[in-house]
């Protein structure tokens, strides 16, 4: 039942969607369409004895008529079938894609991939987008219009069987005689039943190593992704051997957990073949005693054996199935897991927050802010200050005190905390160490995160790089690369300043974004920033000396690390003397 509230959890969102006219539709068509390959079924198996009567009795004109009529049955029997398996994949491709934009815009929507990564909520959330929904869609759409079908094939074939098996009588000895009515009905069902039962008993295993397998596959691929992405990192430290160890043991849990899987299969498969084996003399087994008493024909016999095939057919459903079955358990549980995560965090963004973020009069201000890690471990205390606007504040402490910490919580993406943040009218901008250069043209990554690229002319955007001293990039702004690995971290981060000489926002954010760069061309960089006419807000976290000089203002967090008796404190003399005043705080705890 768990299987079924979670299959309709996940599914009723597109039925009951915009598009559920369309949806219902084309599952309407399909739903049609097999019903009328059922009744096909049923007309080739009433032509059964027709065609071997006329064998039997050497009738010639008759043979050829039946042929015909097998003619027109069988080709209305194949266009029903490739049109409803086209419209089958039309809607299965139509329910993909909706459900897909519908993850997608939720995974997206408040950093929830953001907020997912820190609290370790799902695993590869990417691979559950990307084959988890295609998976289940499939599965969902021909289980579920194979089950419909063999329901109509059995309901169909079983008024067909019990008018043509009549009734069997079994000596039972002393106790008289058994009559049964419509025996052959009660022998397929007891054969299908008996299977059944046997083949979940054999096959319930495969549902948990169905998804673990999806999780090592998921694993596996990121960690090759990986390294795609920072090969130059692993060449430059020769860590090949290292990123081979990685990839083979991640590659052992796909293998051990296949073999499992492997094993289970082939007990399986010893069960449904044999099973399948049995079944194809089974009902010539039973509905011979009829025959040989001569109550019924050949023809009789052929559509009697093809009848019951149905009848077992239609039973065996979850027999034949039952991988398909483990397979679309799996992908369900995996989807409804990463659905119940995002769902938590659009309930825990809706709730208040208890970091706020408000609009202030100042540019940013900090009001008795209680930072934590993701869990709950206190790592910042009482924290207030608020800057002039248009003023450079560089945020100072030890290392691991919490600098970025901070710097994420003003950005408002850092959730784990208390207290109020207040920020100015208009744009703020978030420019980490190294900056996120998406795949496209130049142009495109410059102008990220905008989606229009209309709104700059070239020689604007000429004229930014060579302030930045990209100059030898002037000529590429229309070229595709994956520049993050074509660019140095000093290149990127000069990009980094060209996106926000673009951008003029009024609050900058600036997490060790020079680290890559010579201390000339930091100060020039910072220059930009200062002598803009638009002259933002500036927040900076850095570790270089040379820093003190293009700020204002300085916030040391070493007052705000809460007394705990691991942290040991720098002493005062320890203590680089800035340039400036600082922002003290007191710590009450």
């Amino acid at each position: 039942m768990s299987l079924v509230r979670d299959t309709w959890s996940i599914a009723r969102t597109y039925w009951t969607s915009e598009e559920k006219w369309s949806a219902w539709g084309l599952l309407l068509a399909v739903v049609a369409l097999n019903l009328g390959t059922v009744c096909t079924s049923v007309g080739i198996n009433a032509w059964n004895r027709g065609f071997y009567n006329a064998l039997q009795a050497f009738d010639r004109g008759q043979i050829l008529g039946q042929l015909g009529v097998f003619f027109i049955l069988g080709s209305l029997g194949i266009t029903l079938s490739v049109c409803a398996f086209y419209l089958q994949q039309m809607l299965q491709i139509s329910w993909r894609r909706w459900l897909t934009r519908r993850y997608l815009r939720a995974w997206l929507a408040n950093r929830a991939y953001y907020q997912l990564r820190l609290k370790n909520g799902v695993d590869n959330p990417d691979q559950r987008i990307a084959e988890d929904i295609n998976q289940f869609t499939n599965y969902v759409l021909t289980l579920s219009l194979g089950l419909l079908t063999s329901l109509v094939t059995l309901g169909s074939f079983l008024a067909v069987l019990w008018n043509l098996s009549g009734p069997a009588d079994i000596s039972l000895g002393e106790w008289g005689v058994a009559h049964i009515p419509g025996y052959l009905v009660w022998a397929a069902l007891f054969y299908a039943g008996v299977g059944t039962w046997l083949t979940v008993r054999v096959g319930r295993p495969l549902v948990e190593l169905n998804f673990a397998a999806q999780r090592f596959e998921g694993d596996f691929r990121f960690s090759l992704a990986r390294l795609r992405e920072n090969a130059e990192s692993v060449a430059s430290y020769r860590g090949e051997p290292v990123e081979l160890g990685v990839f083979q043991e991640r590659f052992r849990n796909i293998f051990a957990n296949f073999r499992m899987i492997m094993g289970r299969q082939m007990r399986l498969n010893w069960f449904t073949q044999g099973y399948a084996q049995v079944a194809v003399i089974f009902p010539l087994l039973v509905v011979l005693p009829r025959y040989f008493l001569k109550q019924i024909g050949w023809g009789g016999l052929m559509q009697v054996t093809s009848a019951f095939s149905y009848v077992y057919n239609s039973l065996s459903f979850i027999i034949t199935r039952y991988p398909d079955i483990a397979a679309w358990q799996a992908a369900t549980d995996r989807l409804s897991r990463f659905q119940e995560r995002l769902f938590e965090l659009q309930e825990s963004d809706s709730a208040p927050q208890q970091i706020a973020i408000r609009r202030s009069g100042f540019a940013v201000s900090v009001d008795n802010l209680d930072l934590d890690l993701p869990d709950g471990t206190p790592l910042l205390h009482g924290i207030t200050f608020a800057p002039v606007r248009g003023e450079a504040i560089l945020i100072t402490g030890p290392t691991g005190t919490g600098k970025s910490t901070l710097l994420r919580a003003m950005a408002g993406i850092w959730p784990f905390g208390r207290g109020v943040i207040g920020v100015c009218e208009g744009r703020s901008l978030f420019v980490p160490q190294r900056p996120y250069l998406p795949l496209g043209t130049l142009t495109s990554a410059l102008l990220y995160p905008q989606i229009d690229k209309n709104g700059f002319p070239a020689e604007r955007l000429k004229s930014v790089l060579k302030e930045v001293g990209l100059d030898g990039l002037v000529g590429e702004l229309n070229v595709v690369e994956n520049w993050s690995q074509r660019l140095s971290l000093g290149e990127q981060q000069r990009l980094g300043f060209a996106r926000i000489l673009l951008a003029a926002p009024a609050l900058l954010f600036l997490d060790e974004a020079t680290s890559g760069l010579d201390e000339p061309s930091e100060a020039r960089l910072y220059g930009l920033l200062r002598s803009g006419s638009w002259r933002p807000t500036v927040i900076s976290v850095g570790h270089r000396s040379t820093l003190l000089e293009l700020h204002d203002d300085i916030l040391d967090l070493t007052a705000f690390i809460p007394l705990r008796e691991e942290v040991v404190l720098p002493l005062p003399s320890q203590l680089s003397e800035p340039v400036g005043h600082y922002w003290l705080g007191v710590n009450v705890r």
